[in-house]
């Protein structure tokens, strides 16, 4: 690589490409945005301006082909992951792309196929792996700090929900929010699932439901190695970002709160009270975005492995369909139905 570190090429410029522009620039060494691309080149411009990015394209194809590019951060809508990733690929790009790699099974298969084949890496930014608090938790069940584990729970709620034309195209609630949690359940307990049974409904805006979704849900799943887990989820949490885990097992467990912006605690004669967690995961994941887009840029200039892998990002969409199978037809669901 160049003496100014690994020289990255950013499609996508909206919050997601938008806060990795900021970040890379202020918070990651050993690399630099050199050229961005967006459909809206307003969008583009700006994170350009901002970040002192001296290429602006309107197409991402023309920023995949730069000879100056050694990998690209694919922060664009799902539905054009896979044709970028391949073109990356085909091109001996390493390649950063942001999570669901795409709504369907076939199409990381020609993902996996094309990075496989051209020998290029690719990390899913499944970002919560990073984060500290979470780490602690898979590092306490790893060392067996709670014994053998016989249960996980994992709480994951929203300060309120998106618009409904992002819900409309997001792939739904088990696609586009409960993804993380898929991929958490497998970090977490560094096992895979056989079984997912899927409660749900809409219980916080009619919208919603109107468009085919719902907002609400608890998911349960056995795993091979008989740990049991729960999901639960919500649109919207009205104290702010619910962020929880809880690992039971044999000799103990080990639990984590919400991150809150201070640990100030006001006690009077009415109440014993403190302010509200972080609002939203802008906020609450900062570092963990840090970590790893820094994982990303050390396994490129290494040329190591990167740490969550296409097999990573596709095991949790293959739980996400089972889960909306399990709603739809109410009754468990054996992943070898879904992934045969």
């Amino acid at each position: 690589m160049q003496e100014e570190g690994i020289r990255i090429g950013l499609i996508g410029a909206g919050r997601i490409g938008a806060l990795h522009a900021g970040l890379i620039s202020t918070r990651v060494p050993g690399a630099r945005i050199i050229a961005v691309s967006d459909v809206v080149a307003d969008a583009a411009h700006a994170v350009a301006t901002e970040h002192a990015i001296p290429v602006v394209e309107d197409d991402a194809t023309r920023v995949i082909g730069r000879n100056d590019v050694d990998a690209v951060l694919i922060c664009s809508a799902t539905s054009v992951h896979e044709e970028q990733v391949v073109a990356a690929a085909k091109a001996g790009k390493a390649v950063f792309c942001e999570k669901p790699l795409a709504f369907d099974l076939p199409s990381i298969d020609r993902m996996a196929e094309a990075v496989e084949k051209h020998n290029v890496p690719l990390q899913v930014g499944f970002n919560r792996r990073f984060d500290p608090v979470f780490s602690r938790v898979q590092r306490g069940i790893a060392n067996g700090e709670v014994g053998e584990l016989h249960t996980l729970r994992i709480i994951s709620r929203d300060p309120e929900p998106p618009p409904i034309e992002y819900v409309r195209n997001s792939g739904g609630l088990f696609v586009d929010m409960t993804i993380h949690d898929f991929d958490m359940v497998r970090f977490l307990t560094g096992a895979e699932v056989e079984e997912v049974y899927t409660v749900a409904d809409c219980r916080v805006d009619p919208a919603i439901d109107e468009v085919g979704d719902v907002d609400t849900a608890i998911i349960m799943l056995r795993f091979t190695n008989r740990v049991m887990a729960t999901i639960e989820n919500s649109r919207r949490a009205t104290f702010g970002y619910d962020q929880r885990v809880e690992a039971f097992g044999s000799e103990g467990a080990i639990s984590t709160d919400n991150v809150y912006p201070n640990t100030a605690t006001v006690s009077t004669g009415e109440s014993v009270r403190r302010d509200l967690p972080l609002h939203f995961f802008l906020e609450r994941y900062t570092d963990s975005y840090v970590a790893e887009l820094s994982a990303f840029v050390y396994a490129v200039a290494q040329g190591h492995p990167t740490p969550v892998s296409v097999f990573d990002g596709r095991a949790p969409l293959v739980l996400g369909e089972a889960a909306h199978r399990s709603h739809r037809e109410k009754r468990p669901v054996r992943l070898e139905e879904i992934d045969a």
